[in-house]
């Protein structure tokens, strides 16, 4: 295709998904009700119901102005050559195609992100704190984004330095290797990330001995769950909302637990939300979305490895010449229409995926209580009791309170 069509279609794929995601927050705000639903009705009250629709709208309305100024700034780099001019800006002063290319992701990505500051410290310093949700700090919102700059830098320059490295010295044979990298990168994240990661950003204390310790730690051994230690976040340091997860592949493996969890929730009920989690690793949940995740990245590589040596891409983004940055940005958005497909089907597969973990929490377990956790963790994340379908088939990652609660009887 000549560069104009390209860029027709990239506009034209932007606008279509922009309206669409926009169509389904509208619609989904309306699908707002003001009746208590009756298993919930013990946990609710009109008052604190009502400051949940109230929660839900400022969201909603909020992330139209932020979804418009990002939509907007990104339809100005198509439609007005953005992407080319910073190329062309960058290549007098750097000459390596590779340290060309992380100058450029990296201006692009601090610039977009400074831009948006104002809005990221709207949500957390006005809405989440009118709600009662926040505890951060300006001290702690700060040093996240400096961590997170400095991850970012090294962790995605690294990546995008040996990708372009493989493009430049392989051709188009390198989506073999980088999806090799990719998959053993992803499992390197999986077995640590609680190791090395999520220290970087919150605290990790051992749960102290005591009923709940003893409680979690016989759940593990009737069902023969290789617990190798449990843990409390103190995620109350950013903070209300409330959390359970496990990390680790093998046999060695932790239970991290919230500190707001824990604080908010019985003993029973606490012990029903692990029993959740250790089902997903019962019913293998989280070998088949590695599995799964891996054929997605070699079929994205693979698709890429046919696009990224297109001067048209380049030049359809404003640039003079073949930048493999540039084919790379103008690829994310063509391909977008099919990883939003691919997206979806994950999303119902971990929509299933949670209905069996809760069963499994229920056989093995106590399904009255983790009914109990539920409600109480919706209730006190104000989450929105009546999404439309529309939005839930689209976006919901988790089935809606309701249906569980449903499929739990």
């Amino acid at each position: 295709m000549k560069p104009e069509l390209i860029l027709s279609v990239i506009l034209g794929i932007s606008i279509v998904s922009y309206l669409f995601d926009q169509i389904l927050d509208y619609i989904n705000l309306k699908a707002q009700r003001k009746d208590i639903p009756a298993e919930v009705e013990d946990f609710y009250n009109k008052e604190k119901y009502q400051k949940s629709l109230d929660y839900q709208r400022d969201r909603t309305r909020f992330s139209f102005i932020t979804a418009g100024f990002s939509f907007l700034l990104s339809l100005s780099m198509l439609v007005f050559g953005g992407f080319g001019w910073l190329d062309g800006l960058l290549r007098p002063y750097v000459t390596n195609e590779i340290l060309l290319a992380l100058v450029f992701f990296g201006a692009i990505m601090i610039v977009s992100d400074i831009l948006t500051i104002p809005f990221q410290g709207y949500s957390t310093f006005v809405i989440e704190e009118r709600y009662g949700f926040n505890k951060t700090t300006i001290r702690t919102f700060i040093a996240d984004k400096l961590k997170g700059y400095l991850l970012g830098g090294l962790i995605g320059g690294a990546l995008l330095f040996i990708l372009i490295y493989l493009v430049n010295t392989i051709g188009p044979n390198f989506w073999i290797w980088f999806g090799l990298l990719a998959a053993a990168f992803t499992l390197f994240v999986n077995m640590f990330y609680t190791s090395l990661i999520l220290p970087l950003f919150n605290k990790l204390t051992p749960l102290a001995e005591g009923e709940l310790k003893t409680t979690i730690e016989g759940f593990a051994k009737k069902v023969n769950f290789p617990l190798d230690n449990v843990f409390v976040m103190d995620g109350s340091k950013r903070s209300a909302k409330a959390n359970a997860f496990f990390s680790g592949i093998g046999k060695k493996k932790k239970i991290v637990l919230y500190d707001t969890l824990i604080n908010n929730h019985t003993k029973e009920e606490l012990v029903a939300v692990l029993a959740h989690e250790v089902g997903h690793f019962k019913k293998k949940h989280i070998i088949w979305s590695y599995l799964i995740s891996i054929v997605q990245i070699f079929f994205v590589l693979f698709i890429l490895s046919k696009m990224v040596f297109n001067d048209n891409l380049s030049i359809a983004l404003g640039g003079s010449q073949q930048a493999i940055h540039l084919n790379l940005i103008a690829f994310g958005i063509l391909f977008s229409p099919i990883s939003g497909i691919t997206g979806l089907l994950m999303s119902m597969l971990s929509r299933k995926n949670e209905f069996e973990a809760d069963a499994y929490a229920k056989e093995t377990f106590d399904g009255k209580a983790l009914a109990n956790a539920l409600k109480k963790l919706s209730v006190d994340s104000l989450s929105n009791l009546y999404p439309h379908p529309a939005y839930v088939f689209f976006h919901y990652s988790h089935p809606p309170l309701l249906q569980r609660l449903d499929a739990l009887k």
